[in-house]
């Protein structure tokens, strides 16, 4: 039999509410210790141990293994004809054409055909999958971000022995191809095992290269073609000028003869506005500028010899190492030297003594970048020794503004694209810099550190998006610009454009104070010497007058001490006399006592 014990509780008392209230202290117990107890207490031993409240996990790393893609052509040939039918011949094919449109079979499937065809038709005319649908609304001001730079992809030579990459050329139409040319440029450090390859590179597949170029020496420099971008024209590191076309192979199509290139080192080529859109010119080491026509290259079309007395001597000449040309200005173009002076140069002249313009002189070492703002193309900016520049073409005497000395040198600058007031620099501390002049002038906006190597080279993708960096161990490294200095900004262009005017008057004011300074100069070194003229025989020269104003003062001095001299012997004198009236009186005052 099964004990139960029933609770039972008044209805009443169900959910009732606790009812507090005060009341003195009441004693419900009283323990008494016992003493006996505690001789059987056992003191127990502590042990600490510590425990964790989580699972144990191990840690592994894994290498997935690289997904190598390849790219592929593939030419659509017209087909469907018969073997005994030729398609390029029109007869043949009106002929057949008019036989298969008789065939029975030939109505039955159109019909079948065309319904399915139909269907597609009326799909695509339902939807508009290129309409915009929020075209005519107001774009949202988002908050700015700070200034930051992304590494996407590092494109690292492929060869044992590493080359620095000397330059990079973006491919003009969608820029996801970027070309760069690999050489040594320290003196006698090439080796028998360095390869004389340059590479094209896929930007979205960093693991092999996308095409090879083979020249007959390494490339220094290389710039595709903005018409056409499957050529590409290179200077290589023995002064010989070399053009591909990709769609004919890795070999070079033309190459210029050793004889009619350059003495040194092809440091800089670019292509020229022209109709035939194969004309391009180079500058090297050796004082020259030649012009080339790549559909033949056994010769330069012209030549031009940078001697700054404009007489054409090629042992004076002032050797080549950047060069610049702007589209909107054929005819103008400069030249950086080795010797930091930048040459304004206009090709149309009359004579090659008037093809030298002006020069501009503000660089202690060789200028290694130049390159012309592209929305103010009268402001240019120059990098060399250890700052960069910006000029005016207005002035002559000075840059209208600089960048403060860094602490390393720096190799090479560009105008961002899209951003008037953006320009980037790169140094041999491998520190790249993304300076804007609107936001700040003394130092860069944004600073980073892309590799542990000396950085070489620079060019911007143009979008503005993207930045590649060549270093000297032969890595070319991508990176991703923020949407912030890589946007134009509101009310850019305008005040950019006033910071140039403002800039530029303030140095003209300098420039025009400084001629009064040397006018001055020079009429008072001009007055000196007529009065020098007009001077009597018999009136001292001013060497005479020096003289004569020194042996007066050793006179005078010599006076001074000689004075000086007798009032010390006087007063010793004095002083004896003194001394001894004094051992008078002493004597005479001791006698008296013992009297």
């Amino acid at each position: 039999m099964e004990i139960v014990h029933v609770y039972t509780k008044l209805r009443g008392e169900f959910g009732r509410q606790c009812l507090f209230s005060d009341r003195p202290a009441e004693l419900l117990v009283d323990v008494v210790p016992d003493p006996s107890l505690g001789l059987q207490f056992i003191q127990k031993t502590h042990i600490d141990q510590a425990l964790q409240a989580c699972r144990d996990m191990s840690e592994h790393q894994v290498n997935t293994e690289c997904f190598e893609s390849d790219s592929c052509g593939i030419n659509h040939v017209e087909g469907g004809w018969p073997k005994d039918v030729n398609p390029e011949e029109m007869e043949q094919t009106i002929r057949f054409r008019k036989k298969v449109e008789k065939d029975e079979s030939y109505i039955s499937s159109i019909l079948q055909l065309g319904s399915v065809m139909e269907h597609c038709i009326k799909q695509n005319n339902a939807v508009d999958i290129y309409q915009e649908y929020f075209e005519d609304e107001d774009e949202v001001e988002e908050s700015p971000e700070p200034p930051s730079a992304k590494t996407i992809n590092v494109f690292r030579d492929p060869n044992e022995v590493k080359r620095t990459v000397t330059g990079l050329s973006w491919h003009p139409d969608s820029g996801r191809k970027l070309a760069a040319a690999y050489s040594c440029l320290e003196f006698q450090k090439t080796s028998k095992d360095m390869s004389l390859d340059s590479y094209i590179w896929d930007v979205e597949n960093p693991n092999r290269p996308e095409m090879t170029l083979k020249p007959a020496s390494p490339l220094v420099c290389l710039d595709y073609n903005p018409k056409d971008s499957h050529t590409l024209v290179g200077g290589s590191y023995n002064g010989q000028i070399a053009y591909w076309d990709t769609r004919r192979g890795s070999q070079p199509v033309e190459l210029s003869s050793v004889e009619h290139s350059h003495r040194d080192p092809v440091y800089k080529i670019i292509w020229l506005q022209s109709k035939t859109g194969t004309d391009a010119f180079s500058a090297s080491t050796d004082g020259q500028i030649l012009w080339w026509d790549v559909r033949k290259l056994s010769e330069p079309t012209e030549r031009l010899v940078l001697d700054p007395g404009r007489e054409g001597n090629l042992d004076r000449a002032l050797g080549a190492i950047s060069l610049e040309f702007e589209a909107t200005m054929p005819t103008k173009f400069m030249v950086g030297t080795e010797q930091g002076v930048v040459i304004s140069c206009n090709r149309k002249a009359k004579t090659p003594a008037e093809k030298i313009v002006c020069t501009y002189d503000g660089h202690y070492g060789p200028v290694y970048a130049l390159h012309r703002n592209p929305f103010f193309p009268k402001n240019f900016l120059t990098v060399g020794d250890w700052t960069a520049r910006i000029w005016s073409e207005d002035i002559k005497e000075s840059s209208i503004m600089w960048t403060k000395y860094q602490m390393s040198y720096l190799m090479d600058a560009c105008w961002s694209p899209v951003r008037p007031s953006v320009f980037f620099t790169v140094k041999m501390d491998g520190v790249l810099d993304v300076w804007d002049i609107l936001f700040k002038q003394n130092d860069p906006t944004l600073s980073l550190k892309v590799c542990d190597e000396a950085l070489y080279s620079l060019r911007v993708q143009d979008n503005g998006h993207l930045v590649a960096c060549g270093s000297q161990q032969g890595g070319a490294t991508l990176l991703e610009i923020c949407s912030g200095l890589s946007t134009l900004q509101k009310n850019e262009k305008s005040l950019l454009a006033a910071m140039f005017e403002r800039e530029t008057k303030r140095e003209k004011i300098l420039e025009a104070r400084q001629r009064e300074i040397r006018l001055k100069e020079r009429s008072r070194s001009e007055q000196g010497k007529e009065e020098e003229g007009g001077r009597e025989e018999g009136e001292e020269s001013p060497d005479q007058l020096i003289i004569r104003a020194e042996n007066d003062f050793y006179s005078m001095v010599e006076t001074e001490l000689r004075r000086r001299r007798e009032r010390e012997d006087e007063a010793t004198r004095e002083k004896g006399v003194c001394e001894e009236k004094e051992l008078r009186d002493e004597a005479e005052t001791s006698k008296h006592h013992r009297e």
